[in-house]
């Protein structure tokens, strides 16, 4: 997992070209005024979710296979728990076609992402997004989604 602004992006771009590409997008594009939806930034390769939401008190831990999540915080903060994927037991067996497995973990830690600031999650890091820091509150992100 890597915590930073993406002000820093530049710093992982040898990482590989995908995630280059990634965050070249998220800096070039308008994302205040973006509506919540899916963009294709490379077929096949990398998209883009972007949503707003209400912050939640619980969620379960969730892991990919074939994609490293970019997660950007446009607006707002949320707290989001991680965890190695060994500390995980499923309990919604991995789905292929959407990328995801639900999970219950133990000894997570905590992180808050803010406005501007991005977590980059690869298969082996289980996450939970989208909780409450101390209050509920609306967050617009975006989850740029990089093939492996």
């Amino acid at each position: 997992m890597i915590k930073d602004k993406l002000t820093n992006a530049s710093t992982y771009f040898g990482i590989s070209e995908n995630i280059k590409e990634g965050f070249e997008w998220l800096k070039k594009t308008d994302l205040k005024n973006l509506k919540d939806g899916k963009y294709n930034i490379k077929e096949n390769e990398i998209y883009a979710n972007v949503q707003t939401y209400e912050t939640k008190k619980s969620a379960n831990f969730e892991a990919h296979r074939n994609y490293i999540d970019i997660q950007y915080i446009v607006k707002g903060n949320e707290r989001i728990g991680y965890t190695d994927y060994s500390n995980c037991k499923t309990v919604e067996a991995y789905d292929n076609d959407k990328d995801i497995e639900f999970l219950e973990c133990a000894n997570g830690e905590y992180t808050l992402l803010s406005e501007g600031e991005f977590l980059v999650l690869f298969p082996q890091d289980a996450h939970q997004p989208s909780l409450n820091n101390i209050k509920k509150q609306i967050v617009k992100k975006v989850v740029v989604k990089v093939h492996i």
